[in-house]
């Protein structure tokens, strides 16, 4: 559990391609696919690598830690987000090289900025044993 006021939090919509990256997060793991032929990490999880073609992934522990690679204060959110607003939504560039859309959490939305330290925190999905990978300031 973090420290921040919780962000609305659903169950993900597993298949196929994504189910080896839910199960990580549920494990407070954070994994990525991995071309076993190019040796390309990358993101959003599919079974077939964009790089080049080949159909041998593995999905690879990685560190979760990264950079704050764009970023945008979100004032008045609609739907389950309606009452969490002020809140950050992100892509972090990881120390890996992938990029992944995100939230910043426990910290002053207006603090974030690009090029910020941060690591991945997991929040628990209420009813679930599932975990969403979010990132805070290191």
């Amino acid at each position: 559990m973090t420290g921040h006021p919780a962000l609305p939090a659903r169950e993900p919509r597993r298949n196929h391609e994504t189910a080896a990256f839910w199960d990580a997060c549920a494990e407070h793991r954070l994994v990525l696919p991995r071309c076993d032929a190019c040796g390309e990490l990358f993101w959003y999880p599919r079974l077939v690598c964009p790089f080049c073609g080949s159909q041998s992934v593995t999905y690879t522990d990685v560190s979760g830690r990264g950079t704050v690679y764009a970023r945008t204060v979100i004032r008045r959110g609609g739907g389950p987000y309606r009452n969490a607003a002020p809140y950050v939504v992100a892509y972090v560039e990881l120390e890996e090289g992938p990029r992944l859309m995100t939230n910043i959490v426990d910290a002053d939305p207006e603090s974030v900025h690009v090029g910020q330290l941060v690591e991945v925190v997991f929040d628990p999905v209420p009813d679930s044993a599932d975990a969403i990978p979010r990132f805070r300031p290191r």
